[in-house]
């Protein structure tokens, strides 16, 4: 039966080959440049549609397609061994609004998402804090991702944005390479899912971002907090949802500089939110006993808040570098930090320059509040190692091994290891 299963996934993986592609992922809506060889001036699978897609992005009216698909079996820990197939499609439009309305450094953006497929974290009851399968959740339907108004003034100096967006596009944006959610995307959303909302969901919100000539940029940002933005009603238009529970207001302030000559890039960003919603305390009730004891309902604290450092360094022509280190109030997060460091090598072998091979280990913490003697928590740990091969322009398939300790932050979950593969591409 499971050979069967994997059998029906290779199939998948070779026909996306010939049926076009793209990369979507759960943390950036943006393509990821690892779609394709950054050589490539056509990283599409279907081409340049005889020329209209060049013509078109000319005139101002640049579509992006995608796909990306991730396969995962676990042949050690969880109740049973299984396979699983989870998918996003998305498709949207970016307007240069200078090109087509004479509006100068002005640009508005529409991005739809569809979700489909299963989920080996639960469905074979994995019990891990993280998914292994990073592009499931937030809902199996179709969603308004993007739907926002940016300009830019003082000859590139401040730029602004308003609309819907997903704060990961904009704080804490990390590539998706990975298939563990450890390594994919913000970590905030990540670590404090239930009120930081990473890709595909969005808010209506609005950025304000100063770039720092020579330095880098610093930016702030607003975004309307409300649990209806993780239903599956109603997701489509941009519409306004009613009883906000607050708003978040996240800052950063990144340096982005140059070395060996301009020809080793680096990133380096350090950040923080404040969310002014009310949330339960997750271990004290009103009197600030534990509720767990008395029964009593949970005291209700004001304000949620964290703090993150996000370090990306390019370290020779080959080899890259991250370092991504995410803390949340003790008060209010049930898991309150996540560490998370790795590497990137291209060009491996001499006949495959545009591949690449990664590896990353991290970890994620359950707050000692949330803990008990009946029930201990603490880390888990994960790592994860790929090869991205890369047979046609537009087209990546990564392979990949995950290995879990301690799912759950508790040694009573056997350890988890994951045979995982994802499809990606552009068309």
């Amino acid at each position: 039966m499971q050979c069967s299963k994997l059998a029906v996934a290779a199939i998948m993986l070779i026909a996306l080959d010939g049926t076009g592609v793209v990369e979507a992922g759960d943390a950036i809506a943006p393509v990821s440049p690892a779609a394709a060889p950054v050589s490539d001036p056509e990283p599409w699978l279907f081409g340049d549609w005889n020329g209209a897609r060049t013509s078109l992005r000319d005139r101002g009216i640049d579509f992006q397609f995608g796909y990306v698909g991730e396969f995962a079996y676990n042949p050690v820990g969880g109740i049973d061994s299984k396979s699983r197939y989870a998918d996003q499609y998305s498709a949207g439009v970016t307007f240069d609004l200078d090109r087509l309305l004479g509006v100068p450094d002005a640009k508005f953006q529409v991005t739809l998402t569809q979700r489909t497929g299963r989920n080996l974290s639960d469905d074979a009851q994995l019990g891990t804090l993280q998914q292994v399968q990073e592009v499931y959740g937030r809902g199996q339907t179709i969603r308004l991702t993007d739907f926002w108004y940016q300009q830019q003034f003082a000859n590139g100096l401040i730029d602004w944005k308003i609309g819907r967006m997903p704060v990961n596009e904009d704080f804490a944006s990390f590539p998706c390479d990975f298939q563990n959610l450890t390594f994919c995307g913000s970590d905030l959303g990540n670590l404090v899912g239930d009120y930081i909302y990473n890709w595909p969901i969005s808010q209506w919100a609005t950025r304000a971002k100063f770039n720092l000539t020579g330095f880098g940029y610093f930016q702030v940002g607003v975004y309307d907090v409300n649990p209806k933005y993780l239903g599956v009603d109603d997701q489509v238009l941009p519409v306004f949802f009613s009883h906000s529970t607050g708003a978040l207001i996240p800052v950063e302030l990144a340096w982005l500089p140059k070395f060996g000559g301009g020809t080793l890039p680096g990133s380096y960003k350090i950040g923080g939110w404040y969310d002014t919603s009310n949330a339960d305390d997750i271990a004290d009730d009103v009197n600030g006993d534990p509720f767990a004891i008395t029964g009593l309902p949970a005291r209700r604290d004001r304000g949620r808040y964290g703090g993150y450092l996000s370090f990306q360094q390019q370290m020779t022509d080959n080899l890259s570098l991250f370092l991504n280190l995410v803390m949340a109030d003790k008060r209010t997060s049930t898991t309150d930090r996540q560490i998370a460091a790795g590497v990137v090598y291209t060009g491996l072998f001499k006949s495959r320059p545009e591949d690449d091979i990664g590896f990353a280990i991290g970890t994620t913490h359950v707050n000692s509040r949330a803990s008990t003697s009946d029930d201990p928590r603490g880390s888990e740990y994960a790592a994860e190692l790929y090869y991205t091969y890369r047979p046609h322009a537009g087209l990546l398939i990564r392979p990949n091994l995950q290995y879990i300790r301690h799912p759950g932050g508790t040694s009573d979950n056997d350890d988890v290891v994951v045979l995982g593969l994802k499809t990606s591409a552009t068309f």
